[in-house]
């Protein structure tokens, strides 16, 4: 009589790091400094080495950040002896959303708070439209920020003390 072999039950361990939610990635972050620099410097084309030095970055990780910034018609690369990147437009008509939707796509805070959700659970979920509204209130926030702005730095602000109105 053959016998089959005995099942055994194997514990695995995975430890993984902590997550940062609703956190930008560091290309994110540094690419709004390259917007402020070009910003602040709106009737001069620079070069991606000087953006670099301008911002603090190492020029790949510049020249890696324009790539999708001209994508998206935020930046113009120029060529020639004096070329180089300047704003598309005026930094008053560039907003905080188009930088972050060039660098990472449009955000969505959940799977299932923009466009087509892959969620296994969407169609029996309770919190869905929550989720959706808060998406919403961030876009609106991002949208409500221009590059402009991000020019003049703001005091640190308690956390705490910020309030929030959330209308539906």
């Amino acid at each position: 009589m053959d016998r089959a072999p005995a099942k055994r039950t194997i514990l695995v361990r995975i430890d993984y790091p902590p997550a940062k939610m609703l956190r930008v990635t560091k290309l994110t972050d540094y690419a709004t400094v390259v917007m402020t620099v070009l910003a602040a410097r709106p009737d001069e084309v620079l070069s991606a080495t000087e953006l670099a030095e301008a911002a603090g970055l190492e020029p790949p990780t510049v020249s890696k950040l324009l790539k999708p910034l001209a994508q998206a018609g935020l930046v113009e690369g120029l060529r020639g002896v004096r070329g180089g990147y300047r704003l598309t437009r005026l930094a008053s008509e560039i907003t905080l959303i188009e930088i972050v939707e060039a660098m990472e796509g449009p955000l969505a805070i959940t799977e299932c708070s923009q466009g087509q959700s892959h969620c296994g659970i969407a169609s029996q979920c309770g919190v869905r439209s929550n989720w959706r509204l808060i998406n919403d209130v961030v876009s609106d926030a991002l949208r409500a920020v221009t590059l402009a702005q991000m020019l003049h730095p703001l005091p640190l602000v308690d956390r705490r003390r910020i309030s929030v109105d959330v209308v539906s």
